[in-house]
């Protein structure tokens, strides 16, 4: 029996395999990456290392043993049809007769285009008839701390998501609840809905960052449109810059506000507040 981790070496799967070293033999750990160079590290402490890609079917063919606990990290290349690649992990995973498959999913409330996908692999992960965890991770503090640079150079905080509040959570969060679920029992067949334990706004956020830096930063709130020549302008694709307004537009509906508490029961501790992260990042 292994636990088998996909996207290994991501920004949530290395805090996966952390969680799973303090819990279980290293050998009964399988990291799924796309280039074994960057898996060495894990592969020094005892941890099996498989090498696959979601575009490559074949490459997932004898991966998994019956009785494996996998954890699918969603993939992240949006423009390569990514319920089609959660689909051939699946696929290789219910042939083997796995114990559990988990899924890093989108919040059941959002609506945005990047819901998408996840309903998609959500509805092939049901009709399957594997047991099953649907990890609904909300958003993610990273998602703004780590774009510090271009917020203090211009003193602003800019988005399109009005007076919308977002119950986000450090990346370390949403892995330890994968943990938790990979390394306990009875969590067949469920769905958690997994956010931080207090929302926070935007002029909060800009708030906060005035406070930790000294200067005085402002939250601008723009038109969508207005988001996607700006992220645009920066050199983002615009594809991708549409999905990320459109993000904002379901947090001024309140879509990612949410505080179910799944996230801390999971864990057993209290989720990482938004300051806890800005200042990691500062000193970062």
């Amino acid at each position: 029996m292994s636990i088998v981790v996909t996207g290994a070496t991501g920004n949530l799967g290395r805090f996966v395999i952390e969680g799973l070293l303090e819990k279980v033999p290293a050998d009964q750990i399988t990291a799924v990456v796309r280039s074994e160079e960057k898996a060495a590290g894990f592969a020094a402490r005892g941890v099996k290392i498989a090498v696959a890609d979601y575009n490559a079917p074949e490459t997932f063919d004898g991966l998994f043993s019956a009785g494996d606990k996998v954890l699918l990290i969603s993939g992240n290349e949006f423009d390569k049809g990514r319920v089609g690649q959660h689909k051939v992990v699946l696929e290789a995973a219910k042939a083997a007769g796995v114990a559990l498959f988990a899924y890093t999913s989108a919040p059941g409330t959002l609506t945005a285009a990047l819901a998408d996908d996840h309903k998609g692999t959500e509805a092939a992960i049901l009709e399957s008839g594997v047991p099953y965890v649907l990890l609904r991770n909300g958003w993610y503090n990273e998602n703004y701390t780590e774009q510090l640079a271009p917020v203090l150079e211009h003193n602003a905080v800019v988005a399109a998501a009005g007076d919308g509040r977002v119950a986000s959570a450090a990346r370390a969060d949403y892995a330890a609840a994968a943990v938790a679920v990979l390394t306990g029992e009875g969590h067949e067949n469920t769905t958690y809905e997994l956010s931080g334990d207090t929302a926070w706004s935007f002029a909060e956020y800009a708030a906060e960052l005035s406070k930790q830096t000294g200067k005085e930063i402002v939250y601008n709130a723009v038109p969508a449109e207005a988001l996607v020549g700006i992220l645009t302008g920066a050199g983002l694709p615009e594809m991708f810059a549409q999905i990320l307004a459109g993000v904002d537009a379901s947090i001024e509906k309140g879509e990612l506000a949410v505080t179910s508490g799944d996230l801390s029961r999971l864990t057993g501790r209290p989720t990482t507040p938004i300051a806890d992260s800005i200042a990691a990042a500062l000193k970062g």
